[in-house]
């Protein structure tokens, strides 16, 4: 037995344990890729990085000096953004999904191990992604002459306990701000902005523009190099934690448990509290909807779709978290076209205008995906007295019509710099646009829209399809920015005997849904 029981050991352990199996009960391919990453992937990464890195490594130390602190340290900022996004999800997904704290609160367990032991899980599962990937890498280095390394691991536990620390406090700070409703989705949404901080910080350079661009990793090391720079104190302690002094390594767990212990004496009772406001949100909801005013509908069937398939995008946080990842890169991207325009780079056009497209399909498949395959009531839709077409325009129309809004504020502008350029990319964005929609509708793969936001992936020969013809117009757009008009016909032509290729008809989707039921 690991601990007695009712203990805050036995606690943690059915807290792993249910996660553990409600990530291996996910239906799809994706329950077999998580499989087979957890078991191969330590063993790919033992064999193709811990045992060169060993052997190079043996006998060598790491200098103590400002370029190796500040590497250190960027690192270390890195993870915990990475670390922050997931906990922060993880603390929203405890109070909307779990739905279980009254029935610990109201077992002979005090309260407050249970929610320790709540609190620990989520810092555990942030832990255990990077720590399957660090800890195949460290070993080797470890066995051949550098044992002390493996405090690394302690501390990236470190950062994940402050992580977990710090995403509780935001999640209980956004109830406060601003109630459980809008709680949902802002938590969502923000942790989609956290873990695409970093990346943002570090093209922050490129995108606002500057007499040169550079990596942030070559700003790190052309500052250590710096004669007029000056190691604040205290900068190389987070190197030396990681190689295993003691000193620094006991401030790591001191601060790391400080902020952790503190998130858990100030939230308490009012996590409870939290979680039941949350589970009240629906109830508060249709009340709200009870009390309203008289209901206005649509003059057409393919207004009020479009309407409602609107509607159910910007109410679904879990849809708005997935496409925010690949909205932020999307719109840096887009900027990065336009100051290259503004700047005369023309050689750099047509590469970022095929880049933009292609970053739209995938933003435009993604919410196709979501409007046509998760539609709660087929039935009453077949039903209809509309007919589908009209019904499946809409959809796609909504699928397309957000991503449009995202980037006509950018291609605008972008026509005055570089006329050619911005009408590639319109035209490049449209095509690969419309072709992830019509995928989705001509190969769609019903479901619950509940089960969509557990399994957030179209059939595998969609998500290729996509891809190929994606690759395609995008190298089609990047021909036309290039004034190759010739050229540009061969992918183009490719890629649209590739949707005829396969496209459906209606008669032919209607026997595959009925073939899938």
């Amino acid at each position: 037995m690991i601990a007695a029981p009712g203990s805050t050991l036995w606690l943690l352990r059915y807290e792993l344990l249910l996660s553990w199996r409600r990530m291996m009960q996910r239906r799809g391919r994706g329950r077999f890729a998580r499989i087979w990453l957890t078991a191969i992937l330590p063993l790919i990464l033992l064999c193709s990085a811990g045992l060169p890195l060993g052997f190079v490594l043996r006998g060598k130390q790491v200098p103590i000096v400002p370029v190796t602190s500040l590497v250190a340290a960027a690192a270390l900022v890195m993870l915990f953004t990475l670390m922050l996004s997931q906990t922060l999800g993880a603390a929203v997904d405890a109070l909307y999904e779990r739905g279980d704290l009254d029935l610990l609160f109201s077992s002979p367990l005090p309260p407050r191990k249970a929610l320790t032991a709540r609190f620990l899980s989520v810092a555990v599962g942030a832990f255990g992604i990077f720590g399957m990937i660090l800890t195949p890498i460290l070993l080797p280095i470890a066995v051949m002459g550098h044992p002390s390394w493996l405090a690394a691991i302690l501390v990236l536990f470190c950062v994940a306990l402050a992580a977990s620390g710090v995403g509780l406090l935001l999640a209980a700070g956004l109830f406060r701000l601003i109630g459980p409703r809008r709680t949902r989705t802002v938590g969502q949404v923000l942790a989609a902005l956290i873990g695409a901080a970093f990346f943002l910080v570090a093209q922050a350079r490129n995108i606002l523009g500057g007499p040169q661009t550079a990596t942030l990793a070559a700003t790190v090391v052309k500052l250590s190099h710096d004669p007029r720079f000056h190691a604040p104190p205290g900068l190389s302690w987070p190197l030396r934690a990681l190689l295993g002094e003691p000193l620094p390594l006991l401030a790591a767990f001191g601060v790391s448990g400080a902020i952790f212990l503190t998130a858990n004496q100030l939230l308490g009772a009012r996590f409870a509290a939290d979680a039941a406001a949350a589970a009240g949100v629906g109830t508060a909801g249709r009340a709200r909807a009870r009390r309203a005013g008289p209901v206005r509908f649509a003059a057409t069937a393919f207004t009020a779709t479009l309407v409602k398939e609107l509607r159910l995008i910007a109410r679904d946080p879990a849809l708005i978290a997935q496409v925010m990842l690949r909205v932020l890169y999307m719109i840096p991207l887009a900027f990065v076209l336009l100051r290259q325009a503004r700047n005369g780079q023309s050689v750099f056009l047509p590469g970022s205008a095929a880049a933009l497209s292609l970053l739209a399909s995938q933003v435009a498949g993604s919410l196709a995906w979501i409007t046509i395959s998760a539609e709660d009531a087929p039935d009453l839709l077949s039903c209809a007295p509309t007919p589908i077409r009209t019904l499946r325009r809409a959809k796609i129309a909504a699928a397309i019509l957000p991503v449009a809004a995202m980037l006509a504020p950018l291609l605008l502008p972008l026509a005055v710099f570089a006329p050619l350029t911005a009408l590639a990319a319109t035209l490049g964005c449209a095509a690969s646009m419309t072709m992830a929609a019509l995928m989705n509708l001509w190969w769609q793969r019903p479901g619950k829209r509940s089960e969509m936001r557990r399994q957030r992936a179209s059939a595998w020969y969609v998500t290729l399809a996509e891809l190929v013809l994606g690759l395609l117009i995008a190298a089609a757009t990047a021909l036309v920015a290039a004034g190759l008009f010739g050229w540009a016909l061969i992918p183009a032509v490719l890629a649209l005997a590739g949707v005829l290729m396969l496209s459906r008809t209606d008669a032919q989707i209607a026997q595959a849904l009925r073939a899938a039921s």
